[in-house]
């Protein structure tokens, strides 16, 4: 090839570049995740809010946990921390606290945040850390074999409910809010502009905010729910979701069969953060 050749090549690769080029690791691509899957979606929504929000890219620090949603901070072009299973939130606060000027974002599963990491949560939530969390929701441990989950619709199937679930599932969105969060809303990763508009507010929401993804698992949860590819999972939500902003979260639970309830929940921006209260203490103490 020609140094012109080479030239008129590299013009063309600068014509065709992505304006999100720069937040995605290319040597990592194509991704694992399977055909239908909604992290793919949820995952363009964040990286499109990330650069919306105007904030240099050296100031977030993205951490996520173990599970299918726990592989996308190997695609992402920041600073991330692929953590151990479970511990995502505690990394996130120690992060958050040794530089308080990072936007500190949890981008991880329901299984990660709600099962083995579920006490950590709440008490991030209780300590209105500041820092964003985003769970994307499956409804089974989608990665290990599409096990029985916090988050299981009661009467569901899951390979280890397969005559139905019979446990009560957790309402992620009431559970935070019980806890502390100043922040909680829920969209499918239908809603792709609502979804990436919350996730823009949460970014710059100070104290703890969390969003809800419900995204469709065709490969573990929906072959078991007459949901057996992704496209169908998406009609689903299509008809079957109801938008009802500022409602109570407690009045937000999941239930086959019933609409289910997505929209920005709570905004309570004025509250004490974990970072105001230790800054308050460093001051006092240097008085």
């Amino acid at each position: 090839m020609t140094v012109a050749e080479k030239k008129i090549d590299k013009s063309l690769l600068e014509a065709k570049k992505h304006p999100m080029d720069d937040l995605l690791r290319w040597d990592r691509l194509p991704h694992v995740w399977c055909s239908g899957c909604g992290l793919g979606s949820v995952l363009s929504c964040f990286i499109h809010a990330i650069a919306n929000s105007g904030i240099p890219k050296e100031k977030f620090a993205i951490v996520s946990g173990i599970g299918c949603t726990g592989r996308a901070s190997g695609y992402i072009n920041l600073d991330v921390f692929h953590t151990t299973h479970g511990r995502a939130i505690p990394f996130a606060i120690g992060l958050k606290l040794a530089n308080p000027k990072l936007n500190v974002i949890v981008f991880s599963g329901d299984g990660d945040l709600f099962a083995i990491g579920g006490n950590h949560i709440i008490h991030a939530a209780r300590r209105n850390a500041d820092i964003t969390v985003i769970c994307c929701n499956n409804f089974v441990y989608g990665m290990t074999g599409g096990q029985l989950a916090p988050t299981t619709p009661i009467d569901a199937w899951s390979s280890t409910s397969p005559y139905g679930n019979v446990e009560q599932s957790f309402n992620l969105c009431h559970l935070v809010y019980s806890a502390g969060a100043n922040f909680v809303a829920r969209w499918t990763s239908l809603d792709a502009r609502r979804l990436q508009e919350s996730m823009e507010q949460a970014i710059k929401n100070k104290g703890f905010s969390f969003i809800e993804a419900l995204i469709p698992c065709p490969t573990t949860f929906g072959r078991r729910n007459n949901y057996e590819n992704g496209l169908k999972m998406l009609e689903f939500f299509r008809d079957n979701t109801i938008i009802k902003n500022g409602i109570d979260p407690k009045d937000a639970e999941i239930r086959l069969g019933d609409k289910i309830v997505v929209g920005k929940f709570i905004d309570k921006p004025d509250q004490l953060t974990l970072d105001d209260r230790l800054a308050r203490i460093t001051k006092k103490s240097h008085e």
